[in-house]
């Protein structure tokens, strides 16, 4: 069984595999490969999670039903098709948590695994979401800190933190700007505490690319070589689309509304919420629902607020992607 350990939104995680299929997936989930994710000073494992080459269903017989495919005790919750993915979740919490244990089996019907077959790029991504991110994400809810669609990164002219509905070019200004020196904690998905971000570990994923493997919109995955655990962002900045690139300042409460719209309209977080809560049902852990909105104006009112608009076919310099006019 291969192993491997990565910090990813704030938490430490501790990764095994039954099966060299499963270790490629859980590789191109993280944007690296798992063999390659261990090191000695990240400290205890705070999620482990093992994926099994088992295809036995978990034994629920003496767990309560929760919701449509959702058992639980309290200290232990099977999820069904757990995301849609064909893979069954058995979640075990301790009653002192400290390190949230996951046990993932794939066992998909017959019609999740057809559609899986057929939208392969789909299947990678939705199975990263399950297997990694989203327990990652319900984990640091344990810290009160808050899944956010945001990209953030440090220059030379500041640290901003970039907010923007998907497909309005966070990841290519990021992918610029870290080729000019800059350090990035995320693309795409952080988990914020109102200072400080933690960004989740995955791939960037940007237009073009040549022949790395094809994903999502037309997108292809590419390494993030310039990632840090973590950043605190100094300005708030917002993206957006427009016939030519024009910078100003925005109200704390423009850009907190842009920073919540764009998060619940992340297509990355879309099955996020109903996990979460869940299994904040099933446990008594986590909130039912991440406080999105409070963290959002906690950002937008303690940071200076800028909105770009970028004109079709602009490449922003750094000193613009800080909002500086």
């Amino acid at each position: 069984m291969s192993t491997g350990v990565v910090a990813t939104a704030g938490e430490v995680v501790a990764i095994s595999c039954g099966t060299a299929r499963m270790q490629r997936l859980v590789g191109t989930a993280l944007g690296q490969p798992l063999a390659n994710t261990g090191t000695d000073d990240l400290g205890p494992p705070t999620v482990e999670v093992t994926v099994e080459a088992s295809r036995v269903s978990f034994d629920v017989r003496r767990l309560r039903s929760v919701t449509r495919d959702a058992w639980s005790d309290g200290a232990r919750t099977v999820l069904r098709n757990a995301c849609g993915s064909g893979f069954d979740l058995q979640i075990r919490v301790d009653d002192e948590p400290s390190c949230l244990k996951v046990a993932a089996r794939y066992r998909p019907t017959l019609t999740v695994r057809t559609a899986n077959t057929v939208l392969s790029h789909r299947f990678v991504l939705l199975a990263g979401q399950t297997l990694i991110h989203y327990p990652v994400l319900w984990r640091a809810g344990w810290r009160d800190r808050v899944p956010l669609h945001v990209a953030a990164l440090a220059t030379a002219a500041g640290a901003p933190l970039l907010v923007g509905p998907g497909g309005v070019g966070k990841s290519t200004a990021v992918a610029r700007a870290s080729g000019a020196g800059a350090t990035v904690t995320a693309d795409n998905i952080c988990v914020g505490d109102g200072s400080a971000c933690y960004g989740l570990t995955e791939p960037l994923r940007i237009d073009g690319g040549g022949r790395r493997r094809v994903t999502s919109h037309g997108r292809t995955d590419t390494i993030l070589s310039a990632r840090v655990p973590k950043l605190v962002p100094d300005r708030l900045v917002v993206l957006q689309r427009g016939p030519q690139t024009r910078i100003e300042a925005i109200t704390p409460d423009d850009a907190a509304r842009d920073l919540v719209a764009g998060t619940y309209a992340a297509g990355e977080l879309r099955r996020y919420w109903q996990f979460a809560a869940t299994l904040a049902l099933a446990t008594g852990l986590g909130p039912a629902h991440p406080p999105v909105i409070e963290m959002s104006a906690g950002y937008s009112k303690s940071l200076p607020c800028s909105r770009i608009q970028v004109g079709d076919g602009d490449r922003l310099s750094v000193d613009e992607l800080c909002g500086a006019a």
